[in-house]
């Protein structure tokens, strides 16, 4: 499917086309259309505790077995989300009154919620940094976890230090994805008890939504993290996890990049209303046809998502332009909660912020 050739050749009409929406978008005027809105066994090594980071020749993949995934508790029903009042005795807080979709509607919970048969792969993709595709995955994750009761991993697998690990999970412990291949034999060697091993090297978002398998500081682990060994940790995530969300890097020519591509069942183009985030967007998409991945292109879903209270002229017109060239193309709002960069709590956000990424998590999962 895959050939030097067909990864390395550039697209001749891409330039063009690009430069034809962009000039839509600069001169649109007020009146141009609007798109559509366990058993006892000695523990593993203690690890440092976390705290913040410090100031190719083409290849065959082979296939990764998927197993089902383990059962999950019952998912909470809408009347359980429902923020709760105060205890009696309490003076009421102040609050902005909710607007119409301040709570996940009932379908997007149950598209959340049906049974996808078996454990399903979906990556975050953009070659560049700043288009919010750490926030998406953990954004989404936690939506997809809240909405299903648990089942839901979150994988940092940047491999020039990623931040997922710090944004999304709680500290309990350091280790990290160096630590789960250092020990992978052992892990997989666990039969039954799989998921109480695996768990070790895990960490938990705050509302235990999700699980975290953090990336590593240290670069020089991308050379460990071969072809075999990425689907080998796939195998594992996908054999405990009903859903594996991955943050991946930067470099679509990385065996590891290209290895994730070739694994998963659904790709999440993240991108911002700005005319380079948008064009990095729109040339991988380019790079992956021409590398044939054309129907993982057309069913993939972009996921737009405003930096800034004012979503820009652009907006519209890339609406337009992603909706065309993705499967689905979903808009998600600004929140103040996410402008420091820091922890990101899903129950900080806005209530319409929390209702709108219900429903891009259920369009990332339709069709699957």
């Amino acid at each position: 499917m895959n050939t030097p050739e067909a990864w390395n050749n550039d697209r001749s009409d891409a330039g063009s086309r690009w430069q034809k929406l962009l000039g839509r978008g600069r001169g649109r005027g007020a009146d141009a259309p609007q798109a559509p809105p366990p058993q006892q066994r000695e523990p593993y090594p203690p690890s440092q505790p976390a705290g913040p980071p410090p100031g190719q020749a083409h290849y065959s993949v082979p296939t990764a077995g998927r197993r089902p995934p383990v059962a999950t508790q019952t998912p909470p029903s809408v009347a359980q989300m429902r923020p709760q009042p105060p205890q009696q005795g309490l003076p009421p807080q102040p609050r902005q009154a909710p607007s119409p979709q301040a709570e996940p509607s009932p379908v997007a919970l149950q598209r959340l919620r049906r049974d996808l048969g078996r454990s399903q792969v979906i990556a975050f993709i953009n070659p560049k940094g700043g288009v919010h595709k750490t926030t998406a995955t953990v954004l989404a994750s936690a939506a997809m976890g809240t909405a299903r009761g648990g089942g839901v991993i979150a994988w940092d697998d940047n491999e020039l230090r990623g931040t997922l690990g710090l944004r999304a999970g709680s500290a309990r412990h350091g280790r990290t994805i160096r630590h789960l291949v250092e020990h992978l034999d052992q892990v997989e060697a666990a039969g039954v008890h799989l998921p109480e091993h695996l768990d070790e090297f895990l960490r938990h978002s705050s509302d235990g939504s999700f699980d975290v398998l953090a990336g590593d500081e240290d670069p020089k682990l991308q050379r460990r993290l071969d072809p075999t060994t990425v689907l080998r940790v796939l195998d594992i995530l996908t054999r405990t996890h009903g859903i594996v969300c991955i943050d991946t890097g930067n470099n679509v020519e990385s065996p590891n990049w290209r290895t994730v591509v070739s694994s998963v069942d659904r790709l999440v183009v993240t991108t911002v209303p700005r005319e380079d985030a948008a064009f990095s967007a729109d040339w991988m998409l380019d790079h992956l046809e021409e590398g044939g991945y054309g129907n993982l292109v057309k069913n993939a879903v972009t996921l737009l998502s405003m930096p800034t209270p004012n979503p820009g002229p652009l907006l519209n017109d890339l609406q337009r332009h992603f909706s065309q060239r993705t499967r689905a193309c979903a808009v998600v709002p600004y929140d103040p909660s996410l402008e420091p960069g820091a922890k990101i709590e899903f129950s900080a956000l806005r209530p319409e912020t929390r209702a709108a990424w219900f429903e891009a998590a259920a369009t990332i999962v339709d069709g699957l």
